[in-house]
């Protein structure tokens, strides 16, 4: 099964996997019940998980039913334990919107829910994230993962995630890091796809993150809280939601 998954995740375009992906993985879902793993995003309890990942499959990585994977699951117990998301009324954008969030959101009384991407087909708005089509400062919380290391200028995006957050918003922007290198790799004349994913990890990456990440969030003008929430979590717990061991949340505030 990992190695399907790899080839597809590889070979098929994203935007073709999620029209299709989740009915396919529902009946899957069927013979992989039981009560080792939980996915806390809904409640369902498998005896494993489906693996996940492109050159190297990481095993017990995608809960089926929702489509979760262990940073979607340890980013929704932050926010239920971290910040106002779940109480508060707040205008909301979330870009590239992962499958295993938007009906919950769209359900959600005290959001007011907005979904923008360019070729998604589960988003509301379909937008260029270098010139997000909203006026300044019109959400109060910005949500926007693995999309940077695609963009063809991230600062630009960066900028256009501050502007268009509110005074007092925040926002969670994740990206791929290897934390092995102080500093982000990047090069614009690598274009030969099978270069890009030796160095960036995937053939569609245009850049590598290093631990300097944080301090480009910074830059724009951003209150960057780099957490390891992760850590604070109990150890069985950690195992039984399969979350990411060393994950840090870019935790990015607009004072």
């Amino acid at each position: 099964m990992k190695y399907i998954i790899s080839i597809a995740t590889r070979l098929i375009p994203r935007h073709y996997l999620q029209h299709i992906s989740h009915l396919f993985l529902k009946i899957i879902s069927l013979f992989l019940r039981g009560n080792k793993f939980e996915d806390p995003i809904n409640g369902k309890t498998y005896r494993r998980l489906l693996p996940y990942g492109r050159l190297k499959p990481r095993e017990n990585a995608l809960a089926p039913d929702s489509m979760s994977l262990e940073r979607h699951r340890l980013m929704w117990l932050f926010m239920k334990e971290k910040t106002n998301f779940f109480h508060d009324q707040l205008k909301f954008l979330h870009i590239a919107p992962e499958y295993c969030f938007i009906n919950i959101f769209k359900k959600m009384k005290n959001i007011d829910y907005t979904t923008g991407d360019l070729i998604s087909p589960w988003a509301d708005v379909k937008m260029d994230v270098h010139n997000i089509p909203f006026g300044n400062e019109s959400f109060d919380i910005v949500i926007c993962n693995h999309v940077l290391e695609h963009v063809k200028d991230d600062f630009q995006v960066m900028n256009e995630f501050y502007r268009v957050m509110r005074h007092g918003g925040w926002g969670i922007f994740q990206v791929p890091i290897d934390r092995n290198n102080e500093i982000t790799i990047e090069d614009k004349n690598i274009t030969d796809p099978k270069e890009r994913e030796r160095l960036y990890w995937q053939a569609d990456h245009l850049r590598l993150y290093g631990k300097d990440y944080g301090k480009k969030l910074a830059s724009v003008g951003f209150n960057v809280i780099e957490s390891d929430y992760v850590n604070n979590i109990d150890n069985e717990l950690v195992k039984r939601y399969a979350l990411p061991k060393g994950e840090i949340i870019y935790w990015c505030k607009k004072d």
